[in-house]
């Protein structure tokens, strides 16, 4: 079920933190920045009103009966999320899922609305990583899935140390991919 968020909440937190920063919260730029808030939160943290288990059964819509083995990869898959120790911008994020089917073929775009859904929150990469790889195993009823999402942090390129060429690269690795160091490798091969 869709959870709502608290809009009168996040107008009034806006407008405290404009005022924090030593701004007028009533100035003409500013009157409506609230409000705008509010409704790009809507947008940008939509993943966080659902759990992982509700992601997969929304994307749950798989081919039948398919007789394959062979990998399926599908690269660089562009999301973006927000870091959730400094609320501050993962940008430049791509997306590699990659997922040996197991009688069920998911649709090519439920990967990537998988991959936009659960970036839709505040985040750690890395726990990004594990939420696309669970939300596969599930839909695609396999334990063969590998997720690789490489992206720059505004946390890091940004502000504090401000390593602007810096790229984080993290994977979740399930199955077969685990085990079988030439699968692992292929789909390494394929992302070059």
């Amino acid at each position: 079920m869709k959870k709502e968020f608290d809009h009168e909440k996040i107008k009034t937190a806006v407008k405290m933190l404009i005022e924090a920063i030593g701004d007028d919260p009533n100035r003409a730029g500013l009157i409506e920045t609230p409000d705008r808030v509010a409704r790009m939160y809507d947008e940008v943290f939509e993943g966080m009103r659902y759990t992982n288990d509700e992601i997969a059964e929304m994307f749950n819509k798989c081919f039948e009966d398919v007789h394959s083995n062979d990998l399926v990869l599908v690269k660089d898959i562009e999301v973006f999320s927000y870091c959730e120790h400094h609320l501050a911008l993962m940008y430049n994020m791509k997306c590699h899922v990659g997922y040996i089917p197991n009688g069920r073929v998911i649709g090519l775009s439920k990967i990537a609305r998988i991959c936009d859904m659960a970036a839709k929150r505040l985040q750690l990469q890395e726990k990004l990583c594990a939420d696309i790889a669970y939300i596969m195993q599930k839909v695609c009823g396999t334990e063969d899935v590998i997720v690789v999402i490489e992206g720059e942090h505004s946390c890091m390129t940004a502000r504090g140390i401000k390593s602007r060429s810096a790229k984080t690269r993290t994977s979740a690795i399930r199955g077969l991919f685990d085990t079988d160091y030439e699968l692992r490798n292929e789909v390494y091969n394929l992302l070059k």
